[in-house]
């Protein structure tokens, strides 16, 4: 008499089958995605002249913590959002606060202060925040004048203006330096 319910092994092999044709059917993700984290990815793209410049960052959030000072200490070398260090790309030399930065890939660092900041551009743009921070690899150190915003930004934010001008915000902080 036949069984009437196919073999376990029929299970299997459809189950097999379901499983391959939505791994096909499915979108694909961009390498460069990071879905889940609770600091979302972000670029920026900006001009300085004929130069085009691309900032890569993370975007932590404050959720109701003292950001500068507490969270972000004055006087430390930080890495400029969360995750993987902030990254800035330049296609040809450009000049950051008058100062020369030849076109390149590089990690962006910040040393805040609540009078003056230190932005830094070094050579190891791969880095997993600034624990591997190396001075020596610094290519350009320039200051910058923090100010109050207009309003409190609970997540933190990189904009470009078209005239070069990079302002780096978050809680009631901002700081802006000059690509061009």
């Amino acid at each position: 008499m036949p069984c009437p319910h196919p073999p376990a092994r029929w299970y299997s092999l459809l189950t097999l089958l379901l499983l391959a044709a939505a791994a096909a059917c499915s979108p694909k993700k961009d390498p460069e995605e990071k879905p889940g984290r609770p600091s979302p990815p972000a670029v920026v793209t900006g001009g300085a002249g004929r130069a085009t410049f691309t900032i890569h960052y993370s975007q932590p959030s404050a959720k109701e913590r003292k950001i500068f000072g507490g969270l972000v200490p004055y006087g430390q070398v930080w890495r400029t959002g969360a995750n993987e260090a902030t990254t800035f790309s330049v296609n040809q030399d450009v000049t950051v606060q008058g100062q020369p930065l030849p076109a390149g890939k590089y990690a962006l660092f910040t040393i805040p202060n609540q009078k003056e900041w230190t932005i830094i551009f070094n050579r190891n743009p791969n880095q997993w925040g600034a624990y591997e921070y190396q001075p020596a690899d610094d290519v350009l150190r320039v200051k910058a004048t923090p100010a109050a915003t207009p309003h409190t930004l609970e997540q933190f934010r990189i904009t470009a203006d078209k005239g070069g001008q990079v302002t780096l915000g978050w809680e009631d902080t901002q700081v802006s330096f000059q690509v061009k």
